[in-house]
């Protein structure tokens, strides 16, 4: 018996499509195709995958009968009728739309960390002015760190799972269906109402207590505060939408695949040259922008350090306390939103410009 035959029968044990197949397998459903036509034959890793799924060993897969075997009791089958999601695709994006997020508003968290220590706000009640000052620098640089390292940990470790997810199925068949895409875009409405309204409560807020009290850092803490929760509603909402397009999930998984992986995709040669350009466009991208951010990194940092001494230089120079309150301390974290923004243009820029030369 062949390992066509084997496979065939085995697809059948389980009411799975060459497509179902190949999403677990994490290959085209031409690689499938052209195997079940003996054309081509799996890789060792591809070989070792099927018999997971279908718990057989090797040798009865590639040289045994499988044909007359008795159906594996309680094996996992695929329900009949419209596509499933049958490698966790789902659970996985669900679960990536909220880490991602959360890392975001950590680095936000930080940032009200450091506006509220920073001139021993929370501390006036428990130790006299002077004390609170200088411990509220020190516990404020210590939220701001905690907040960019849990941000960084949750945003690394949600983009590390995400890629090994793509790398092992970078075709995924489309499950979705309308209802579920209506109820994708009513959680965007939500999500960007409630978002900006967070924002515009942040800000209404912040004005209020600076108005009562003509303190500035709780007034900045509550407006950071809001607008963390703003943040993740808006940055949740679009991820949950942008899940169910599966057609841009598939062109966006050529991204994490290496350029070894591309050439092993069973497509036409055209299609494997136009994967192979998006590949060079997306190096180009995380080249540029890990530059733009490496150098937004390194001016934040010298604005928030060297910002108080440039504050004191300047009132000096000009003789007036107002330049404390205006200290270039404060704004230290603008380098990394227009580091942001350039990177949107560049990606945007370098797309266009590639996608016209092919």
């Amino acid at each position: 018996m062949s390992f066509r035959d084997n496979l065939q029968h085995l697809r059948a044990t389980r009411n799975m499509t060459q497509e179902q197949l190949a999403m677990l397998l994490g290959v085209s459903r031409q690689s499938v195709t052209k195997w079940e036509a003996e054309k081509s034959y799996p890789e060792m890793d591809k070989l070792i995958k099927i018999c997971q799924i279908f718990e057989c060993s090797l040798d009865d897969l590639v040289q045994g009968d499988l044909t007359d075997c008795a159906p594996v009791p309680d094996a996992k089958t695929v329900p009949t009728g419209p596509a499933t999601d049958v490698c966790g695709y789902d659970e996985h994006t669900r679960r990536f739309a909220r880490r991602v997020p959360t890392g975001v508003a950590a680095f936000v968290l930080g940032v009200v960390g450091l506006v509220l220590f920073e001139e021993g706000t929370a501390l006036r009640g428990l130790f006299n002015s002077g004390m609170a000052a200088s411990w509220g620098e020190l516990l404020g640089l210590g939220a701001l760190f905690a907040g960019v390292l849990a941000g960084v940990g949750i945003l690394v470790s949600a983009g590390m799972e995400h890629s090994a997810f793509v790398k092992a199925h970078p075709f995924i068949e489309d499950f979705y269906t309308d209802e579920d895409r209506l109820q994708a875009r009513q959680v965007l409405v939500r999500g960007l109402v409630a978002g900006l309204m967070f924002i515009m409560m942040g800000i209404l807020l912040g004005n209020f207590i600076e108005y009562q009290s003509g303190a500035e850092a709780p007034a900045g803490a509550a407006l950071l505060a809001l607008v963390a929760v703003g943040v993740w509603l808006i940055v949740y909402a679009g991820m949950m939408y942008s899940r169910v397009d599966i057609n841009e999930y598939n062109r966006d998984a050529v991204e994490e695949l290496e350029v070894e992986d591309i050439a092993r995709i069973d497509v036409p040669e055209a299609v494997r040259a136009e994967l192979r350009s998006a590949k060079r466009t997306h190096k180009k991208i995380e080249v540029a922008c890990g530059v733009i951010m490496l150098v937004s990194t390194v001016v934040a940092l010298i604005w928030l350090f060297m910002g108080p001494s440039i504050a004191g230089t300047t009132r000096d120079a000009i003789g007036s306390g107002h330049a404390a309150a205006d200290s270039p301390a404060s704004y230290f974290w603008l380098p990394w939103v227009v580091g942001g923004i350039l990177c949107a243009i560049v990606s945007i820029v370098l797309k266009g410009i590639d996608g016209e030369r092919r």
